[in-house]
């Protein structure tokens, strides 16, 4: 069903002196002004808008795409601010309005937010910072440890970096699970390190344990093999020097070449790896 703040494929079916009009279904005839019709559109056509409403609080149509709809998570800029709240830059001509009761720490214009759009008592589109009064802190289910998820940093705290997980929950990436600076608003791959005993969530940005250690084990293979069969990168090695080459830590990166060395695929030396011949 059609709805505001999403984006719909409506058929035109009247052209005026200022737009066109769209089938709206349910919600009538939806204007989409002028300055936003392709050039070339006709009655019949078909269109990609997005739906909204105007400052008079009208349900309009335009063929702009914000960064992210009605559900959705984004960073997004602060451009102005007045009496009662934020507008941030999310794409449209239309600024979004973040009201101060809903942001988690004071907004300055000028800075980037991770805000949740939703839909306010009125029926406006509106953001939130607030992010957990939206989105569920607690795995119920949805996670196993290990798997891998798409992650938006969202806050920091003294613990960590509070992420957006998969659009729809929120876990944190404890300080000492933080092996190469990230920042706000960084979409990035990471994993489900631990569901704790509450039903919370503890995320790492590496794989752990054994299916983490033996992907390592090949790269450190293949990359003996790419070199001659020898690596100067030891248990011994600085852990800079072992995340620059394979972004794990060093107490991961031990594991893995003690495995290694217990299957004889290596052979350990006091400044370097080599392959048996």
């Amino acid at each position: 069903m059609l709805s505001i703040g999403k984006t719909a494929q409506l058929e035109v079916i009247k052209e005026v002196d200022f737009g066109l009009y769209l089938d709206g279904e349910h919600f009538g005839e939806i204007l989409l002004p002028a300055r936003y019709v392709p050039d070339q559109c006709k009655v019949g056509d078909w269109l990609d808008v997005f739906i909204y409403l105007d400052s008079e609080d009208t349900i309009i149509a335009t063929t702009e795409q914000p960064y992210a709809e009605m559900g959705e998570c984004a960073y997004l800029e602060a451009v102005d601010a007045n009496s009662y709240g934020t507008f941030l830059d999310w794409g449209l001509s239309k600024d979004l309005f973040a009201p101060f009761k809903e942001q988690r720490i004071p907004m300055e214009v000028g800075k980037s937010y991770v805000v949740y759009i939703f839909e306010d008592k009125s029926g406006r589109i509106s953001a939130s910072s607030k992010l957990d009064n939206f989105l569920n802190e607690y795995a119920d289910g949805y996670f196993k440890n290990n798997q891998a998820v798409d992650l938006l940093i969202a806050s920091r705290s003294p613990l960590g970096y509070k992420a957006v997980i998969d659009g729809t929950h929120l876990g944190l990436i404890h300080n000492n699970d933080v092996l190469t600076p990230i920042h706000m608003g960084q979409e990035i791959t990471g994993y489900i390190k631990h569901i704790r005993p509450d039903d919370a969530i503890d995320l790492a940005l590496q794989q752990q344990g054994v299916e983490m250690r033996g992907t390592l084990s090949q790269q450190i293979l293949d990359d003996l093999e790419k070199n001659g069969g020898v690596s100067t990168l030891t248990d011994k090695s600085p852990p800079e020097d072992i995340f620059k080459r394979y972004q794990v830590s060093k107490a991961n990166y031990k594991k893995a070449i003690g495995q290694l060395y217990k299957d004889k695929k290596i052979i350990l030396g006091k400044d370097k790896i080599t392959l048996p011949e």
